[in-house]
């Protein structure tokens, strides 16, 4: 088995348009949470929250460039331009040459695009619909659009998987770099902004309804939770075959050592604490390492009811007694969807390496439905450690588990 080493990473989200950038954001103890008076115009939604990243089109994204791309094609592919930048890669022969393979994924395609073809079936006209509509709206539209843009001719792996699209991606290029299919990697997740993600999470009574004080919520864990915040963003990881990497002189940003995955198969929407715990336990033994290894959980978080629950009967059965730091990048960015595996995934990467970890803000009063865990709260927290876990959990009962090794 081939070693896979993480050797670029880009991020488009609330919290910043840089990987260093957002780490330094989490150091602010504050969310990125806010009111959205479009929200408040919406008849028959409970909710007006949300976390935008605040994604602009650089100038540089001529009508050329993006005539296939929705903003979440767009966000994709700002991400992946930074990770590519960092790893060296950008004009590299590695990418075209059938060696490099693209790993993305997302909850949908391009709303604004679904809404032209909705359009067709509800006026009985074709209109609004070009040659690059249909590429906008399908669901691999970031793996398709980052595959052309770069030109690379390996591996595809579109991965729409709810909220687990980015870490399955970033699982799915560790195997197929460690079985020796392809040297390198683009991975990650994206989601761009929708009412209509709102509207489904509101309908299911799983939205925070804190309209009016959008600095105290999500609040994971917390007996008084009452829901997610929807958030959007981006964040591409390259990964890379160790001895690839080291001998073209790149600096390893860290090691992926360990990936768990399987899916709960007893209901699409409420989790199953026991195959979520199998999961983190599968992760443990591809690293072949012991519950006491891992230094830091980021845990999904999502702060609603039966997910924060069955997420800690999860880490409980996984962990047994031992008791690891965790927190979760969603009390910050809100749930950033199709996004969130993979900029989950950076920023632990981040605060491994800098020996500091995030709080969860809002964390006032654990659940004690919870369990007995190490929440950070505060400030957060100062230390060293050589493995970290980051969990996701996704509607239809997907779930993954990814450790990472300091570099």
């Amino acid at each position: 088995m081939r070693r896979v080493v993480i050797t670029g990473c880009g991020i488009v989200s609330s919290l910043g348009m840089s990987a260093q950038a957002a780490f330094e954001r989490l150091r602010t103890p504050r969310n990125c949470v806010r009111r959205s008076e479009e929200l408040a115009g919406y008849r028959g939604l409970q909710t007006c929250l949300w976390a935008p990243s605040g994604y602009e089109r650089p100038v540089r994204y001529t009508r050329k460039v993006i005539r296939t791309m929705s903003p979440v094609s767009e966000m994709a592919l700002f991400a992946a331009e930074q990770a590519l930048a960092q790893a060296g890669l950008e004009d590299d022969p590695v990418l075209r040459g059938g060696r490099t393979g693209v790993a993305y994924g997302s909850c949908s395609g391009g709303v604004e695009a679904n809404a032209d073809f909705l359009s067709v079936l509800i006026d009985r006209e074709v209109k609004n619909v070009t040659s690059g509509t249909y590429i906008k709206m399908m669901p691999q539209t970031c793996a398709v659009n980052l595959s052309v843009h770069f030109g690379t001719t390996g591996r595809l792996v579109p991965t729409g998987t709810a909220c687990t699209s980015g870490s399955l991606a970033v699982g799915a290029s560790y195997e197929i770099i460690r079985g020796g299919v392809q040297d390198v990697m683009i991975a990650g997740g994206a989601e761009e902004f929708s009412v209509t993600q709102v509207a489904v999470f509101d309908t299911l009574f799983a939205t925070s309804h804190r309209n009016d004080a959008a600095g105290e919520t999500p609040r994971a864990f917390d007996r008084k939770r009452d829901g997610l915040v929807i958030g959007d963003g981006a964040a591409t990881l390259i990964l890379e075959e160790r001895e690839h990497a080291l001998a073209r002189g790149a600096r390893p940003l860290a090691e992926v050592v360990g990936f768990g995955t399987n899916t709960d198969g007893r209901h699409v929407t409420q989790p199953n604490a026991e195959t979520m715990a199998t999961a983190l336990k599968l992760s443990l033994a591809d690293a072949g390492l012991a519950p006491a290894d891992i230094g830091y959980v980021n845990a999904h978080g999502t702060a609603t009811d039966l997910g924060d629950v069955a997420e800690c009967a999860a880490m409980a059965a996984a962990f047994g007694g031992v008791r690891p730091p965790v927190s979760t990048v969603k009390s910050y960015t809100g749930h950033t969807l199709g996004a969130c595996g993979a900029i989950e995934a950076v920023m632990t990467v981040w605060m491994m390496n800098n020996g500091w970890f995030a709080p969860n803000l809002n964390l006032d009063e654990p659940d004690p439905r919870c369990g007995d865990h190490d929440f950070i709260t505060g400030g957060g927290r100062a230390f060293e450690t050589e493995f970290a876990m980051s969990d996701n959990f996704a509607f239809g009962g997907v779930n993954t588990s990814l450790i990472f090794r300091r570099a």
